[in-house]
């Protein structure tokens, strides 16, 4: 075999960046110079996006620019919801949030401008927008009305509001908050390589995020939370969680939301930080018995296997405790990454190169008709 070939690209350095890194030896996940687990328990979602598209943390007067900014552009048109309503009923939810996001480049003025100053516009258009196509997608399927967003509410609070039609809690707004930040970047997995890919033919934003969603509704990306709150809810008692995982290991089923492939002999720090936010959660929600249950399925994986959560197992039933449904886990995921993967179009647009690549061909030669 050729030593130049390496299956699934697995450990090829593809770009050079200075947006993220997982330093998994140290068990870190750097994001422009900050561990990403202390931001998300020192700051809000809206510094991280500061801190992806500009390089620092806001300062408050930057901060309280940003979220006017996000206010100013928020909104769909009659014209978007009414596009996402007319998609087949048994459309999933992944894909109508690819078609709104898609629909967005006819209104957009700047589409073919790829200048910094230009798509860093179209990252705040998008992050204004997404959340409400997240929100949309679902009450366009089932024929519910729009959703209506609350100004007074901050980014996440009413992320959150438009999702599930109540004003969260302080607690409420707090966990879903971190779980965007340790959603929102994570160096160079499927779907950021997808829309830097798109990206490198100079491919406008809109499309390389189009395309990072259709690669993330793939089952080894996304989709692993819905999956293991499928689980859990047939497992439905404490008691009835190792039973379940091992009929499923018996039967060589995969176990949703173990094991990465960057984490391999070590624990997912995000999931860490989930699984923290996860008990006092489901306490004040009286289902204590979803954590107990996500503990034992944690020790019979890391019993049996030798593997580790990662942050889709413990963010499952956060996200249900919130009132999520649950075919909404993966599109807010993507809602949470789409500062990311804005981050890097944006850094490949401004120092691009063309991928390229070449295959190892393993077919017949010297055929003749």
């Amino acid at each position: 075999m050729n030593e130049l070939f390496q299956p699934g690209l697995e450990n090829v350095i593809a770009s050079e960046t200075q947006i993220s890194y997982l330093d998994v030896a140290n068990e870190e996940i750097v994001l422009r110079g900050y561990d990403l687990i202390e931001l998300a328990q020192k700051v809000t979602y809206l510094d991280i996006v500061s801190l992806l598209l500009n390089g620092i943390l806001p300062n408050e007067e930057q901060y309280k620019g940003l979220e006017q900014a996000l206010r100013n552009e928020a909104g769909l048109s009659k014209e978007m919801f009414e596009l996402l309503r007319l998609l087949p009923k048994n459309t999933h939810l992944m894909d109508v949030l690819r078609t709104g996001i898609s629909a967005l480049a006819g209104d957009e003025k700047e589409i073919d401008d790829r200048s910094r100053e230009a798509n860093y516009r179209k990252s705040i258009r998008l992050l204004a927008k997404v959340p409400q196509i997240v929100a949309d997608s679902y009450r366009a399927i089932h024929n519910l009305e729009p959703a209506q967003p609350n100004k007074n509410l901050s980014y996440s609070a009413n992320f959150l509001h438009m999702i599930t039609g109540r004003v969260p809690t302080e607690m409420e707004t707090k966990v879903f908050d971190q779980s965007l930040i340790v959603y929102s970047e994570h160096e160079m997995p499927n779907s950021t390589f997808t829309a830097r890919v798109i990206a490198s033919t100079q491919a406008d934003i809109i499309g390389a995020l189009t395309g990072a969603v259709a690669s993330l509704k793939g089952t080894l990306h996304g989709g692993a939370n819905e999956a293991v709150m499928q689980m859990l809810l047939v497992a439905g008692a404490v008691e009835e969680m190792e039973p379940l995982i091992l009929g499923k290991l018996s039967r060589k089923e995969r176990i949703m939301g173990f094991g990465h492939r960057v984490y391999m002999n070590k624990p997912d720090p995000r999931a860490l930080l989930m699984k923290a936010a996860l008990q006092p959660l489901a306490i004040a929600k009286g289902q204590e018995h979803l954590y107990h249950m996500c503990v034992i399925g944690e020790e019979v994986m890391k019993r049996e296997k030798g593997l580790y959560p990662n942050l889709d197992y413990y963010a499952a039933p956060v996200y249900y405790l919130l009132g999520i449904p649950i075919d909404l886990f993966t599109p807010v995921f993507l809602a949470a990454r789409t500062i990311g993967v804005c981050a890097h179009v944006i850094e490949q647009h401004e120092n691009n190169r063309l991928f390229r690549p070449r295959v190892l061909y393993s077919g017949p030669r010297n055929l003749h008709p």
